[in-house]
């Protein structure tokens, strides 16, 4: 009888189990759905090339080992967010483990490396340009002008001081760490964000936008001044050529990013059957000519810069043209804009990126001394950070606890680290021994301890800190004070203008 008990029990929390499983995956199949498409969309394409080129296609051939390194990275990602961890964490700790067993060893395919690499970095760029807000920005200019450079400024002059001192490091290449290091990851943020707009909280005090403002300007800067600085390291003109590289970089840069901006805003026409996707393909274009055109004229600065540039000045003439559409015609242009095609595009890059940093991590090589030194540059980089990210949102209409939620809403690092980390070192092998490898080995190994340290931890605070230190709103992103004011869509002005008429 006892065991008929224990067994019907078992039963009974299987089928409570597997019900909850199911009713788990119903309700988040939007999420699964996504990266289910993605496994069967590799499936296919593999199909496909072990039928056509099975020289190619084999699983021991390196370009087969690069995609499953990629595959492997991204499905990784889907298993650590099962114990509520950041996704990039177990697509970088897979990169880790790949090159640690030996499959990591893409001899002959280093330049394709690259590519992938900068296509990641190209991509963030691109979406942070986008991300832009002109009009946020000229309401909340002050605000977000001391949130991006008293903190950043603070942080990079810690860790350049401090990596000077316990790593040797030299200044230039001190300041270059700290800007990779400052960078405040726009994926966890945004992320974060998302679920904070999904609970209502901090919506009417116009939290969102000072964030996403700050998260946004914070990245520009951080990578148009690394471009800057590295310019500076691998020039091997005279001492005032590699000072005129910062300028003459930045001339190039804004002209190059208006004018191609500006040749958006007209080409192709809005009313185009595949307006969307042309522009989509023409704004990765322009990207890819900045950031590889300044990469081989010598001048690294102008493409950051450039890429940044053309996308905020497209981005203007699209927005200007969403206010003349109909709300039908809105709503199909948002569905297939660029920024969601971009948007599909880093869901592909993303284990690239993480995948890549993690594999230049081997232990066999690795060293204590620049392990806890690294740790603590980040730990007391980061300290600062949120030191003076407090002091500057002095000045505006919000409470301490919102001041602080938006204090740590820059301590989490990830997707900027992941692309800039190993800049460094492919330049310096692209100059073959003439560099110290020490020394971009350093900021590789620190930008993936900054996202080992920050990254989750920014997370779990920034939610769970929001129930307690924001306040419940609306489901409208409204703004009751002067200081969080925040600019209403296109697609809110069209309905209020029908609303008048009627």
């Amino acid at each position: 009888m006892n065991f008929y008990r224990e067994y019907q029990s078992k039963n009974v929390f299987q089928a409570n189990l597997n019900e909850n499983g199911w009713r788990h995956l119903v309700l988040h199949w939007g999420l699964v759905s996504e990266h289910v498409a993605l496994l069967v969309i590799f499936l296919g394409l593999w199909t496909l090339a072990l039928a056509l080129l099975p020289n190619y296609a084999a699983p021991d051939t390196v370009i087969m080992r690069i995609i499953l390194l990629f595959v492997g990275a991204h499905l990784a990602g889907i298993l650590v967010t099962f114990i509520h961890l950041p996704d990039m964490l177990g697509m970088l700790f897979f990169g880790v483990l790949y090159t640690n067993v030996g499959f990591a060893n893409f001899e002959g395919y280093e330049r394709f490396e690259l590519f992938l690499r900068e296509l990641a970095l190209i991509n963030i760029m691109l979406l942070a340009g986008l991300g832009l807000d002109a009009g946020a920005f000229r309401r909340l200019w002050l605000m977000i002008l001391r949130l991006t450079l008293l903190p950043t400024i603070f942080e990079v002059a810690v860790i350049a001081v401090l990596a000077h001192f316990t790593l040797s490091m030299p200044w230039l290449w001190g300041t270059a760490l700290g800007l990779v290091i400052t960078a405040v990851s726009p994926n966890v943020v945004v992320t974060v964000m998302l679920k904070l707009k999904e609970d209502r909280l901090g919506l009417n005090s116009g939290i969102h936008t000072l964030i996403y403002a700050m998260t946004t300007c914070n990245d520009v800067v951080a990578i148009f001044m690394f471009g800057v600085v590295i310019s500076m390291i691998f020039s091997t003109g005279s001492l005032t050529q590699k000072l005129l590289q910062g300028p003459i970089g930045i001339g190039i840069g804004l002209v190059f990013g208006y004018l191609y901006g500006m040749l958006l805003h007209y080409l192709p026409s809005r009313n185009a059957v595949y307006a969307n996707g042309l522009r989509f393909a023409l704004t990765m274009l322009g990207g890819t000519i900045a950031v590889m055109g300044s990469r081989i004229i010598g001048y690294t600065s102008a493409g950051a810069l450039g890429c940044v540039m053309l996308a905020c000045i497209g981005g203007i003439g699209w927005k200007r043209e969403a206010l003349k559409m109909t709300p039908q015609q809105l709503q199909a242009y948002e569905i297939a804009s660029v920024p969601k095609r971009l948007d599909l595009l880093w869901k592909f890059l993303k284990p690239v990126s993480f995948a890549l940093i993690g594999k230049e991590i081997n232990f066999a090589v690795l060293e204590g001394r620049v392990i806890g030194y690294g740790a603590l540059l980040v730990v007391l980089g980061s300290l600062f950070r949120l030191a003076f990210a407090y002091l500057s949102t002095y000045g505006g209409n919000l409470s301490s606890r919102e001041r602080a939620y938006i204090t740590i809403s820059g301590f989490p690092k990830a997707t900027v680290q992941a692309a800039l980390g190993p800049v460094a070192l492919d330049l310096a092998r692209s100059f073959q021994g003439t560099i110290d490898m020490s020394l971009p080995n350093n900021v590789l190994i620190i930008s993936v301890l900054a996202i080992i340290f920050t990254a989750p931890l920014g997370a779990i605070l920034m939610l769970r800190l929001a129930p307690f230190w924001l306040k419940h709103g609306d489901p409208v992103d409204t703004a009751e004070t002067p200081v969080t004011a925040i600019e209403p869509s296109p697609l809110n002005n069209l309905n209020a203008r029908n609303s008048a008429k009627l």
